[in-house]
């Protein structure tokens, strides 16, 4: 039977999240982003320096584990005293399908509801396939944003909103 355990991120597991970032960033956004876009925003968002910047201000990784393999992670920050932000939520493509994201998202309402948080916001691309994941996981549409991130480059998404209750 394959045990799975979501547990705090350290910075020790940062070469972790950044597998799971080079697996599943081109089969997700492959068909939706310029080679040139999803180069720069792996490096961008995801190079050690990066994450090292985010767990310090903030930001609690946490990272899925079958049996002894890293195969998912999210990361989820308070925004304010009734908001939480799940800015990242990943599976290795081969893992998808299993339940686990499901498993994912049910930790984060838990850990957004511990931070005292009511509402949990996530941003996703517009053509992103989880679009249909995150409605079916009780988020909705609050609007549609073009956010620059430079170079020319913008983030197409949609923010989308969830409340968490008990």
């Amino acid at each position: 039977m394959t045990a799975i355990h979501i547990i705090p991120a350290t910075k020790q597991d940062i070469a972790h999240i950044r597998h799971i970032v080079d697996t599943t960033w081109p089969v997700t956004y492959g068909e939706i982003l310029s080679a040139a876009q999803l180069a720069y925003m792996i490096d961008m968002f995801y190079s050690e320096d990066s994450l090292t910047e985010q767990m310090d201000s903030g930001h609690q990784f946490f990272i899925l584990w079958e049996d002894s393999i890293p195969t998912g992670f999210i990361d989820i920050e308070k925004c304010d005293a009734s908001c939480c932000k799940l800015h990242k939520i990943y599976l290795l493509p081969t893992c998808q399908g299993k339940g686990y994201g499901k498993d994912m998202m049910l930790f984060a309402f838990k850990q957004g509801q511990a931070l005292g948080a009511q509402l949990l916001k996530l941003n996703v691309n517009r053509h992103n396939k989880a679009l249909g994941f995150y409605e079916r996981m009780g988020f909705t549409i609050e609007k549609t944003v073009d956010n620059p991130i430079g170079q020319g480059y913008y983030m197409n998404d949609y923010v989308m909103v969830r409340t968490l209750s008990d």
